[in-house]
């Protein structure tokens, strides 16, 4: 669908002089990011791990919550951390069970729900399991403030609870002995931003800062600070993963967790590097390790075990410590991701028939298979929501319940109008733009549809939908140049809310272009732009493709000497150690 382009606005003459030191540039992209006082700049420009991460006992709850474990370790009680089944949630359970381990604490499990079975978060089916197990004490990651009946059942069959979490909250928050929560009213930590994952890193922080009172290492002679640091990396797959603000406190624990990245202890990352042949053979890395290759390469593999047979498998790879295992669950969830792309690209096409078929013109999209996957669900309706800039639910029947998941756009909040209607639903979660249900009743799917594209149309009034491309700033192909990818540099990691810069160069001059790669989808085009110099450019998906019959093939609409408008990404292209900058096409236009 093709987007309107706006180039942002140049920041008001007042910032600029509050900054002289900064490049305009600089200030030009730290301004729209929000990034406007002093203090802030250097955390941005120059994290500190150091200096930039919160003491966790700023939490409300966190000395309640320290409490409460130590008091379980103390009488050698059963704890179980409840996490969730995507990357996020399988991070966090992974952190919070190294804490224990590394506390001397074993009489510890990890319970992940199956995402059929089971469903998001507790439930009091399982609630009961985990106390006929014996567990004293149940630890949430990623899930457990909407859980206000399985948590009142919790304490009624005596086993505590503590929750960790970051989704949207509930009008009643359960009864919890303590509730981490970076959102929470009235919650005095400084950073609302943290993932699932991020919020078990600060539990674990409160645990080794008070361990630390009394013993200078942990058990197994290690410092805590040298075993913390060695888990930001989970921190750093789960913060980019579920697409939390890149910003503050988040923005430095990724920056951080990348570099521990790079040279991950963990043996199941190291092997599921290599299935995903980003590592050779000798061990060396084809590339350092980035967002990108946590989005497109980690997150999809460790999320596919959910959405395809279980999570425990992406728990088992990241809390191994045998080559062997490892090796044999990086194969497994490789095959998992595989099938999970082929069930994905067949579902989509199924969901856009029935868009073309009856709901072009409809302003919420609604699509419905009554043999798809639970787990691959929100997939469809992330592609959906790309395809067509609508909000999306994509829903499936699942052990005789309507599941289903929904995306919608920026200007959106999608949870906020789902908490405007619980009538509709046995239990529903999530953030603004993501959110996931199950259905009070086959019978109240019609009903649903209609409220909620009632309340679309209400909260949208007097506001344009119209899909947009916002772009940093207008330049000159002149000015791509090694200092301007120094200082974009300084801006990774790039994630949301501090996505790569957009640039937008107009009336650029094609001068030869041919389609690449494997099938030859992809579009490289050579142009110049106010000098002789020329500049290569690669559009990946630019020259159509039969998977999407939308795509445009560009060899065919401009050729050599035509006069072309680019939005684009400054990028490295790298080959048999030579470097070369590269403009990555966002988006094209013919120059009017």
């Amino acid at each position: 669908m093709q987007k309107k382009w706006i180039v942002r606005e140049t920041p008001p003459q007042s910032f600029l002089e509050q900054h002289p030191e900064l490049p305009p540039i600089v200030a030009n992209l730290l301004y729209h990011r929000g990034v406007t006082d002093a203090e802030k700049i250097d955390e941005f420009l120059n994290p500190d791990y150091t200096q930039d991460i919160f003491d966790p006992y700023l939490f409300l709850d966190m000395q309640k919550a320290i409490d409460r474990i130590n008091r379980a370790i103390e009488q050698n009680e059963k704890i179980t951390i409840h996490g969730d089944y995507d990357a996020d949630g399988v991070c966090a359970a992974t952190i919070l069970m190294e804490m224990l381990y590394a506390l001397g604490h074993t009489n510890a499990s990890v319970f992940l729900p199956h995402r059929e079975t089971d469903g998001y978060g507790l439930n009091k089916k399982n609630v009961q399991l985990l106390a006929n197990e014996g567990t004293k004490l149940i630890i949430t990651c990623d899930c457990g403030v909407s859980n206000v009946e399985e948590i009142t059942l919790a304490n009624t069959l005596g086993v505590d609870v503590i929750v960790t979490d970051h989704h949207a909250l509930p009008a009643t928050l359960p009864p919890a002995v303590a509730i981490i929560h970076p959102k929470r009213e009235g919650e005095t930590y400084p950073d609302d931003g943290l993932c699932g994952a991020g919020v078990a890193f600060k539990l674990l922080q409160g645990m080794f800062k008070k361990h630390k009172e009394t013993h200078s290492t942990l058990p197994n002679g290690e410092t805590h600070d040298t075993f913390e640091k060695w888990l930001i990396d989970l921190v750093a797959i789960a913060s980019v993963s579920d697409m939390v603000p890149l910003l503050g406190e988040s923005r430095t624990l990724t920056k951080y967790g990348l570099l521990v990245l790079n040279k991950t202890r963990h043996v199941g990352l190291q092997k599921l590097l290599a299935e995903a042949k980003l590592i050779a053979d000798d061990g060396s890395k084809k590339k350092e390790f980035d967002t990108t290759t946590i989005s497109f390469q980690i997150a999809p593999r460790l999320n596919a075990a959910g959405r395809m047979n279980h999570a425990n498998v992406a728990y088992n790879l990241l809390f191994t410590k045998s080559p062997i295992e490892a090796t044999d669950l990086a194969f497994e969830l490789n095959n998992n991701n595989i099938d999970r792309q082929k069930l994905t690209e067949q579902y989509v096409k199924e969901a856009c028939e029935q868009v073309e078929k009856d709901q072009k013109d409809a302003p919420v999209l609604f699509v419905k298979g009554y043999s798809w996957s639970a787990g691959i669900v929100g997939l469809i309706a992330s592609k959906l929501k790309e395809k067509y800039q609508k909000p999306v639910f994509a829903l499936t029947h699942n052990d005789g319940f309507i599941v289903g998941s929904g995306r919608s756009i920026d200007i959106f909040n999608m949870i906020a109008t789902l908490q405007e209607m619980p009538q509709y639903f046995l239990k529903f979660g999530g953030h603004p733009q993501a959110c996931g249900f199950t259905l009070a009743s086959e019978e109240k799917y019609e009903e649903m549809k209609k409220a909620f594209i009632e309340a679309y149309y209400k909260k949208t009034e007097g506001i344009s939908v119209e899909p947009t491309l916002m772009i940093d700033a207008e330049l000159s192909l002149t000015d791509v140049n090694w200092d301007l990818y120094d200082v974009l540099d300084k801006f990774k990691p790039f994630g949301q809310c501090n996505e790569k810069p957009k640039y937008l160069a107009r009336g650029v001059t094609v001068h030869t272009m041919k389609c690449v790669g494997n099938g030859s989808h992809h579009l490289s085009m050579m142009v110049k732009h106010n000098s002789p110099k020329i500049h290569k450019t690669i559009g990946w998906g630019l020259c159509g493709s039969d998977k999407n019959p939308d795509s445009i093939d560009w060899t065919k609409q401009v050729g050599s000497g035509d006069l072309v408008d680019l939005v684009f990404e400054v990028d490295i292209n790298e080959w048999n150690g030579n470097r070369e900058l590269q403009l990555t096409i966002v988006d094209l236009r013919k120059h009017e």
